[in-house]
């Protein structure tokens, strides 16, 4: 029987394996999804295949360098509780995934879930991850990562606790300029660094949106345009990272903090935990009842 991405994918969601896993035990079980998912758990990942489908929408996200900040990688790993977040055995598998990232040329998480954890050892990350859902007892994912290479500047990050991190690639200025502005995108969020990287859909979009205010709250049509440019000037100064005010110090702008240091930002990369993870609700008592039954 062949083997079909379709296949693959339906196995991959079932049991949270990575892709060369779920191939392997496709091909060994001729296409038999469920044999397959039998075989992986007597293989060991019996655990790691049941809790797949909770929602893992807690975790951290871990940034690591070079030591000359040209090279650097962000990654998010997901877990299903603050508690477990913080637990040793789960940072400790972060802190080497980030460090696997970093040192390779995978260019998609299926491709570092298969890379192996540490140089010289056959375990995988995937291999590696639900070993310790299996220890730990919760559904943990690597989510995402990016990594990044400066030509011209250096790389500069910063993290509030581990929830929230950036990189920043920063050209000209110090190493505490470059902190602060990377403090800055952790703190107000921008959605890029200048006017001219703001998607013309999106601008256009708001534009429509101020002309329409503008018109039902009964302003004169000869004067609406005005009015729309000043809302739309109003609106990029709060997305844009050089037109917001400085966090560290309203009355300057990141743009005149950057050009008064003889600096400027190419590029910046936030990442928050779980941010687009619709996290599921609940009930306590049947959690409790959840953990009786062993699910």
């Amino acid at each position: 029987m062949a083997i079909t991405a379709s296949l693959v994918k339906e196995l991959r969601e079932r049991t949270g394996s990575g892709m060369m896993e779920c191939k392997k035990a496709l091909v060994e079980t001729n296409g038999d999804i469920d044999a397959a998912i039998e075989n992986m758990r007597k293989s060991g990942q019996a655990k790691a295949a049941k809790k797949a489908g909770r929602t893992a929408a807690d975790g951290i996200i871990v940034i690591q360098m070079t030591e000359d900040c040209k090279k650097g990688v962000m990654v998010e790993v997901n877990c299903e509780t603050d508690f477990v977040a913080k637990d040793e055995n789960f940072t400790s598998f972060a802190d080497a995934v980030a460090q696997r990232a970093l040192n390779s040329d995978v260019d998609s998480v299926d491709d570092l879930l298969n890379a192996p954890l540490h140089d010289g050892e056959e375990t995988t990350v995937n291999t590696a991850r639900e070993a310790l859902i299996a220890k730990i007892g919760e559904n943990m994912n690597v989510r995402r990562f990016e990594r990044f290479e400066s030509a011209n500047g250096k790389l500069a990050s910063y993290s509030h606790g581990a929830r929230i991190g950036v990189v920043v690639d920063v050209e000209g200025g110090d190493d505490e300029l470059a902190r602060d502005v990377a403090m800055h995108v952790a703190a107000s969020n921008p959605t890029c660094v200048s006017e001219e990287q703001v998607p013309a859909d999106m601008l256009d979009k708001e534009r429509e949106i101020f002309r329409v205010q503008a018109l039902e709250s009964g302003k004169p049509e000869n004067i609406v345009d005005k009015i729309v440019d000043g809302r739309v000037r109003k609106y990029l100064s709060e997305i844009t990272l050089l037109g917001q005010a400085f966090v560290k110090d309203p009355d300057v702008t990141v743009q005149k903090l950057l050009s008064s240091a003889g600096a400027k930002v190419n590029s910046f990369k936030r990442f928050e935990v779980g941010e687009g993870i619709e996290k599921k609700q609940e009930n306590f008592a049947d959690e409790v009842m959840a953990q009786v039954r062993g699910d």
